[in-house]
């Protein structure tokens, strides 16, 4: 690797900026240099045909330009990446340009180093496309929407150059490669990283394959969809799990739910067994058919009106407000708005491939969400602070393939700061990490609702400190 690519490297931090901690992540690993390395001299012969997919803190997009790349297109599943990717392009901008000079030297008129973030996996990420990095996910059904793409929409000359740690890599990986590539091979192993190498796109290729859709029937669906009234013993009508299910206008319930999955949501177009354990909770769930709530309202935050009236939010007006925090494929989003007809149904999740998904499956079961937002552990969601009436959380406890909770704690601290005073948080989790404190901490009162060998649930509500509860009054 060349001194320019070291500096650039040597200038980035993980993001959030937790580097200094013994167990955070790096910013640049063995994987990035290996691609980076690699693919150096391809870099340098198409210097406008490079993109970039997967990379975790902008390693390989600001490594490849620090390579003699023009410009990179680059795409990244989490909101967090970007953002990184965002950060340490301004910490490493004027190493950055002083690294791409002296390898454009001999090149007159030569433009400056740029990027190009995209949204999503797409053929305009891909056209004429003669180098791709990736670094390899851990969901096979990732890399095939990954690889499907290159082949398809890239140029058929291009090279993908796919790494990771070798105690993550699998014979599948190869296969699935296989599928699209007539040619794929591996490098040595360097550091304990390892890099698969295809080549020659196949032009047999059928459609691609995701998203895919599956319609679940699941008894914990139907049941957590359409609660069961409570009937009189003298009716002799069934009642609980398996009576007839009735819908909020006295109809039909629907008889499952539609699931629509991208290759990297997590779970893909099933219900996972979080999921599952948190809706047989269901009938635990707030009735929120009769709350009686104001519109949802903000208030003026300029200086010049300090006694702004409230004036509604668009679109938020007098019902309840239901949020589905890191909805993954927005199954418990699309329940929040079959269950409660009537109310305001939020989604969020960092992952494009999740946010999509979840539009797809909403719109596949008739629910009109007021809003699915890419965000971090929901930090854009567009409501005011104590509005919403119920929040379910399934958070993760991975960031690929390391163990980490601080997504999780992100997201405890979102759910205190939105709902209302006595509005609930429901949380499932893996019952060795033992949230119930910090859940206490950042929303208030927890209960231990459920558990089994493997998962936890918890209900939580949120309770607003006064004065009088401050000073014991």
């Amino acid at each position: 690797m060349s001194p320019e690519v070291d500096a650039v490297l040597a200038r980035l931090l993980p993001y959030p900026e937790d580097g200094p901690r013994a167990d955070g992540p790096v910013a640049v690993d063995a994987t990035d240099r290996l691609l980076l390395d690699e693919a150096a001299a391809l870099i340098r012969e198409h210097p406008d045909g490079v993109v970039v997919v997967g990379d975790r803190f902008g390693a390989l997009t600001l490594g490849a330009l620090a390579s003699g790349a023009h410009h990179v297109r680059t795409q990244t599943d989490a909101v967090t990446a970007e953002a990184a990717l965002t950060a340490n392009s301004g910490r490493a901008h004027r190493t950055l340009w002083d690294a791409h000079a002296h390898v454009a030297a001999s090149a007159s008129g030569t433009p400056g180093p740029g990027l190009t973030v995209h949204d999503r996996l797409e053929p305009r990420l891909f056209e004429g496309a003669r180098v791709v990095l990736l670094q390899l996910p851990t969901s096979l059904a990732e890399l095939t929407e990954i690889a499907e793409h290159v082949a398809q929409y890239a140029d058929p000359a291009v090279t993908l150059f796919a790494g990771g740690r070798v105690k993550h890599m699998t014979h599948a990986m190869n296969d699935v490669l296989g599928a699209s590539f007539a040619q794929v091979g591996a490098s040595l192993a360097r550091q304990k990283s390892r890099l698969l190498i295809a080549r020659e796109p196949r032009s047999d290729v059928g459609p691609l394959t995701y998203p895919v859709t599956a319609r679940l029937t699941d008894r914990e669906i139907l049941d957590a969809i359409a609660p069961r009234p409570a009937t009189p013993p003298s009716s002799g009508a069934p009642d609980g799990p398996g009576a007839p299910a009735t819908g909020d206008d006295g109809g039909t319930a629907p008889d499952g739910l539609t699931v629509v999955a991208h290759g990297a949501a997590f779970a893909g177009a099933t219900l996972d067994q979080g999921t599952r354990f948190l809706l047989a909770q269901a009938h635990r769930w707030p009735d929120l058919s009769d709350v009686q709530v104001p519109p949802v309202t903000c208030t003026s935050d300029t200086l010049e009106v300090p006694a702004a009236p409230e004036r509604p939010v668009p679109g938020m007006d007098a019902h309840p407000v239901v949020v589905d925090l890191g909805c993954g494929t927005g199954i418990l989003a699309t329940v929040l708005g079959l269950r409660y007809p009537h109310a305001h149904v939020l989604a969020s999740d960092r992952s494009r491939a999740a946010c999509d998904s979840a539009g797809a499956t909403l719109a596949a079961n008739g629910v009109r969400p007021a809003g699915i937002v890419r965000d971090d552990a929901g930090a854009l969601l567009p409501i005011p602070d104590g509005s919403a009436d119920l929040v379910l959380l399934n958070p993760p406890f991975h960031d690929r393939a390391a163990l980490s909770t601080d997504a999780a704690h992100r997201m405890f601290a979102t759910a205190g700061r939105v709902l209302r005073d006595g509005g609930e948080l429901w949380t499932v989790f893996n019952t060795a990490l033992h949230y119930r404190r910090a859940l206490e901490r950042a929303v208030g009162p927890t209960e231990h609702v459920a558990q089994n060998p493997r998962f936890t649930v918890t209900r939580s509500v949120r309770k607003l400190l006064t004065d009088m509860s401050v000073t014991g009054g």
